[in-house]
């Protein structure tokens, strides 16, 4: 799976599980919601003031380890 952009949150915490510190590290506390599971990743960056592309490097980072 590539992350990117429009990746959506539920998909790669579901391929990925240890991206959640990640997205918590960012304010995300409420990734069991379904609304928040359901955004893209871009879209979350939006709502919590993030830059997209830092969190996918980050989210890569993660995933390459």
């Amino acid at each position: 799976m590539t992350v990117e952009k429009t990746s959506i949150i539920g998909d790669v915490l579901d391929a990925y599980p240890g991206t959640a510190a990640v997205f918590m590290s960012i304010g995300m506390h409420c990734l069991g919601c379904p609304a928040s599971r359901g955004e893209s990743i871009e879209e979350a960056c939006m709502v919590h003031g993030v830059d997209a592309d830092e969190l996918i490097a980050e989210i890569n980072k993660v995933i390459s380890q």
